[in-house]
């Protein structure tokens, strides 16, 4: 059964993981690949289909492979033209603020509100979020709902 704190656990170190690619496309280093690690390990595509739909994309905004994913973190795939890299703008900081989790079995859900902090400074950048998690043939918790969205401004 999935804890509480398996839950708290992966979100502090999926936070982690973003600011690990930007910290590596700003060393000029192999940040695709730190990207790709990222997916492999927080993600359940080896067994799967994810529902991934990520903050700021509008045109193909449901993702549901590991190349739609990886794009949207760091871009260069001309199917998503919108993507420009949202793990590599790079962030310094990754907060959570759970609202409510929801623990059934092998299954699990959270959903929230996550705070990005840009490595320039400037403004934390809020944003909502639900996510799903499985645990995997190997008893690993994995991602299998993204969603994530900037709030509502009327």
């Amino acid at each position: 059964m999935i804890s509480e704190q398996a839950i708290l656990d992966a979100q502090k170190a999926w936070g982690d993981g973003i600011v690990k690619i930007g910290q590596a496309f700003l060393d000029q280093g192999d940040y695709r690949s730190v990207a790709e690690q990222h997916i492999n390990e927080f993600y359940n595509y080896a067994e799967g289909s994810v529902l991934f739909k990520p903050t700021l994309v509008s045109d193909k905004q449901f993702r549901q492979d590991f190349d739609g994913a990886l794009s949207y973190f760091v871009g260069g795939n001309s199917d998503y033209p919108e993507d420009h890299g949202f793990a590599i703008k790079p962030w310094s900081e990754v907060a959570w603020e759970n609202i409510g989790t929801k623990i059934d079995g092998n299954m699990a859900m959270a959903m929230g509100n996550y705070f990005f902090t840009m490595v320039e400074g400037g403004d934390v950048v809020k944003v909502e979020y639900s996510f799903g998690y499985t645990l995997n043939s190997e008893g690993q918790l994995k991602i299998i709902l993204h969603d994530s969205h900037l709030p509502y401004s009327p």
